[in-house]
């Protein structure tokens, strides 16, 4: 029996491809296995191949793997792009209709399955994924009952002829596999799985339900790839929690309606990508000046401009940390798993309302749109921090003056009150203020404004340290990343120290503030440290580099293709790095 499966199905846009591997992956989820998964998609509605990638586990998973165990074919095209990935061992379960060809030098073995023939012979040829479900339960010598509760989730609401149909293109795909198989009947059977239940969501899934747990009640946003999964779940969710959201005309509307929302009292906040957060740069510096709280998700995708809408980068980092003219506090956090997304959600809005600035939670296209075994999370740990807002009745000031809304502060954050609070008036302004909000460009104001508003970053602990697993007091290489890359760095730490080099493995949470210190240390005790990251230039190198220095130490392992970094493709890369001269 196997520890892992890697199961593949793909072809054009449009004709199920997702929506077979939904099926295949949340009934190996309802079984307890742990998976990760990842879609390859086209930025078109319909047409251009498609695949979805599933790595199923009986242990934690966080990547997606280099090699290929089946392959679910309903096109040509996808053996010829795929079957490269594909062991010695592997199995292609090709589609009779396009009369597949598998190419000479393809090691699998390919069985031609009359998916669509059969699928049409139970009444329509949109079953034949059904149909290619049962042939896949046939190689893992599953059950159809397995899929009984995901046809009936996805299925039910059309009726119980419906479900039955399905049910039997499952059933009618099994017993014609089983016929073709021979001896290799279940020759991919897995472990027996632990049969807990776990949550199995994309990374924007969770993030969502971070926001809503957080309290917040707005969200306006622009839709837009690969962000808005986020605004869609919230459509759903947040009117039962009297909440809504509001799909503005563009980006600059989305972020400055969440200002306004949040000036007024209420949680809110907005998501995008490169594109949007391009538009949003001077709205995050009017919450900056303003000190309004702002919190807004950003998840990379290929970029410059339009880009690469569909495909994972992370080159967004050096934008976030210093975009919008003039110079203001802002946070930047950069989750790595489903887990993370959730808990730093939560925190994303405690922080802007305790310090009054925009904090940027970063996520990736993997991370966002990657399908990820989730534990359950602990509601019990949600704590809400809603910092110097004041909601009570406020003295009025002896000489009639405006309320203090911009007050200079030891920690560098003034209170807070809400518009129509009796002895709250004050004035709001995007151009530098005094203490009341009224315009001032006096040399004196001016510098203790700004200091006013930087020391907010003093006086806070965000209790995010830096992900840690450094098992070597003296390492003899330091793997360093953020966001999704966590997965294919926790799978060759183990295999470089298999091999003799001492790895340690450190993945940064909070990205701004910089973990100077905590990052200081584990580079000092490391002979070289290699930063992996997908963009073209470094970026997170380069910020440790500014921040700590170790440029002799420091070295960039860059991809920038459009696809997540493999495991085997990472280790290779890595100890190539390593036998050039710098160890």
């Amino acid at each position: 029996m196997l520890h892992q499966l890697s199961w593949k199905v793909g072809g054009q846009q449009g004709e199920g491809i997702e929506s077979t591997g939904e099926i295949f992956s949340t009934a190996m989820n309802r079984l307890g296995y742990h998976l990760y998964g990842y879609r390859h998609f086209s930025s078109r509605i319909k047409g251009g191949h498609t695949n979805n990638k599933i790595n199923v586990r009986t242990s934690v998973v966080h990547t997606i793997p280099d090699d290929l165990d089946i392959l679910v074919a309903f096109d040509q095209e996808t053996i010829d792009v795929n079957y490269k990935e594909l062991t010695s061992e592997g199995v292609i379960l090709a589609d009779a209709k396009f009369k597949p060809v598998k190419p000479e030098d393809c090691p699998a073995t390919l069985y031609v399955v009359p998916f669509t023939e059969v699928a049409a012979e139970l009444g329509t040829t949109l079953m034949k994924n059904m149909v290619a479900i049962g042939a896949t339960a046939a190689l893992l010598n599953l059950e159809d009952e397995v899929f009984q509760s995901v046809v009936d989730e996805i299925f039910g609401r059309k009726g119980e002829t419906v479900v039955q149909k399905n049910m039997t293109a499952i059933a009618q795909g099994h017993e014609l596999m089983n016929g073709m198989l021979g001896d290799n009947i279940g020759k991919f059977e897995l472990e027996p799985a632990d049969g807990k239940h776990r949550l199995f969501m994309i990374g924007n899934e969770a993030i969502a339900l971070g926001a809503l747990a957080a309290g917040t009640r707005i969200m306006a946003a622009y839709p837009i790839t690969p962000a808005s999964e986020i605004m869609e779940y919230l459509i759903k969710k947040l009117p039962k929690f009297g909440g809504t959201v509001i799909q503005t005309e563009d980006e600059i509307a989305a972020a400055t309606m969440a200002i306004g929302a949040n000036y007024g009292g209420i949680r809110s906040f907005t998501a995008s990508a490169g594109p949007g957060l391009s538009l949003m740069m001077e709205a995050i510096g009017l919450s900056g000046m303003t000190e309004q709280p702002l919190v807004i998700v950003d998840t990379q995708r290929g970029g410059p401009s339009t880009g690469l809408p569909t495909k994972q980068e992370q080159s967004d980092l050096m934008a976030m940390l210093y975009g919008t003219h003039g110079e203001i506090p802002k946070v930047v956090i950069a989750p790595s798993t489903g887990e993370e997304a959730f808990y730093d959600t939560i925190q994303a809005f405690n922080i802007a309302e305790e310090l009054q600035l925009p904090v940027i939670l970063l996520s990736d296209l993997q991370l966002s749109l990657g399908k990820q075994t989730v534990e359950p999370f602990d509601y019990s740990k949600i704590e809400i921090r809603r910092g110097k807002l004041e909601l009570g009745e406020l003295p009025e000031a002896e000489d009639k003056a405006y309320f203090k809304r911009f007050e200079v502060t030891e920690d560098g954050v003034s209170t807070r009150v809400v518009p129509g609070q009796k002895h709250g008036i004050h004035h709001v302004t995007g151009v530098e203020h005094d203490e009341t909000g009224k315009p001032s460009e006096a040399a004196g104001n001016r510098k203790a404004q700004m200091d006013k508003r930087f020391r907010k970053l003093d006086h806070v602990n965000f209790n995010m340290p830096v992900f840690k697993n450094t098992p070597h007091e003296e390492a003899d290489v330091l793997l360093v990343g953020f966001n999704s890359t966590k997965g294919a760095i926790e799978e060759i730490q183990p295999m470089l120290n298999e091999e003799g080099i001492k790895t340690n493995h450190a993945h940064i949470r909070l990205i701004h503030p910089f973990p100077a210190v905590e990052m200081k240390e584990l580079i000092d005790n490391a002979k070289k440290v290699i930063v992996v990251e997908n963009n073209a230039t470094g970026q997170l190198a380069n910020v440790m580099k500014m921040n700590i220095g170790a440029h002799d130490k420091i070295i960039s392992l860059v991809k920038y293709d459009g696809t997540p970094f493999l495991p085997k493709e990472l280790l290779g890369r890595v100890k190539e790095l390593l036998t050039d001269g710098n160890i």
